[in-house]
């Protein structure tokens, strides 16, 4: 991997952003790009950066494919008007719940996700606005994992040789792709962001869609969003690098009311991390995994098994896919 990675302690962010910044004014010039915005603490570092660096030449979308938290499009769209920023929320869930049908495998799920937001939703809002150029916040650890073979990120494409120009209609801009988490986390901050952003546990370019195991189905997940709300409630103070729910596949065995329930199971994973590149699971007390589990059967429906992950990475992931 010929790409060289600036460690934290070797920014120099005065200079980092006003680089950056010219980088991008140049590479647009007289043009106009489009971003994207998820609420990631990188897509939303790339945003403000962006918008520093083009003003009205770039535009904004927040593409609400269905795989999101809870109200996080709504959410997201209202911070950033805040913060000046105008950001056009698109609705694309029907295109990729209608690509994710059938699909079980990993990465082939990520593929579809890929080809669903760079070649058909981002690909109409390209010709529609007239743009040439797509900004997005790829970071070194992204590349890192899909040229090691670790997991397809879904906006890693040049790095694997696919010319985004030929194949989508647009080029790729990614002002963030030598810095690690860490690192973007302080270019946020700069850009004045506020912490409820920049602090953000890291969430996957899937969305949830990485947190279901089989079928994403609407249906499946809702579940996992009603637990993984939960799950980030309890653990928003634990301290931890990042903490999620998964939905499992084969369901289990369980007893509801005195009688079987042939029902759900979801994972509980909490890690410690500095940078994603390895893991080991946050030693929580047994009375917050047993508080989380109560809550979890007691609220999201057809759920009767709650478990937590004890596997480092690796050889475990910290996502489900």
């Amino acid at each position: 991997m010929s790409l060289e990675e600036i460690k934290l302690e070797d920014l120099h962010m005065d200079s980092f952003l006003r680089e950056k910044a010219g980088e991008l004014s140049a590479a647009v010039g007289d043009g106009f790009a489009v971003n994207a915005l998820s609420g990631g603490v990188d897509s939303s570092a790339v945003t403000m950066l962006g918008h520093r660096a083009l003003g009205k030449r770039l535009k904004t979308y927040f593409i609400d494919n269905g795989i999101m938290r809870q109200d996080e499009p709504q959410q997201i769209v209202s911070l950033f008007a805040s913060l000046g920023v105008t950001v056009e929320l698109v609705d694309a869930r029907k295109e990729f719940f209608t690509a994710l049908k059938g699909l079980t495998d990993p990465e082939e799920k990520r593929e579809a996700i890929t080809q669903t937001f760079y070649k058909d939703v981002f690909g109409r809002l390209v010709r529609e606005s007239g743009a040439r150029h797509l900004l997005q916040g790829s970071i070194f650890t992204d590349v890192e994992e899909t040229v090691a073979g670790i997991k397809r990120q879904h906006n890693i494409l040049a790095q694997l040789g696919i010319d985004t120009q030929k194949v989508y209609g647009y080029n790729v801009l990614e002002p963030l792709i030598q810095l690690r988490k860490p690192a973007v986390r302080k270019v946020a901050e700069a850009l004045g962001l506020p912490a409820s952003i920049f602090s953000r546990p890291p969430f996957p370019g899937p969305a949830l869609a990485a947190r279901v195991i089989g079928e994403v189905t609407p249906e499946r997940v809702e579940t996992v969003r009603k637990a993984t709300r939960i799950v980030e409630d309890a653990l928003r103070n634990s301290g931890a690098f990042q903490y999620l729910a998964i939905l499992h596949n084969d369901r289990v065995t369980g007893m509801r009311n005195g009688r079987r329930d042939y029902g759900q199971q979801i994972e509980i994973r909490c890690w410690n991390s500095t940078d994603a590149r390895t893991g080991s699971p946050t030693r929580l007390p047994f009375e917050i995994l047993e508080d989380l589990a109560g809550k979890i059967v007691g609220e999201v429906p057809g759920v009767v098994s709650v478990t937590y992950n004890i596997t480092r990475k690796p050889p475990s992931t910290i996502e489900a896919i």
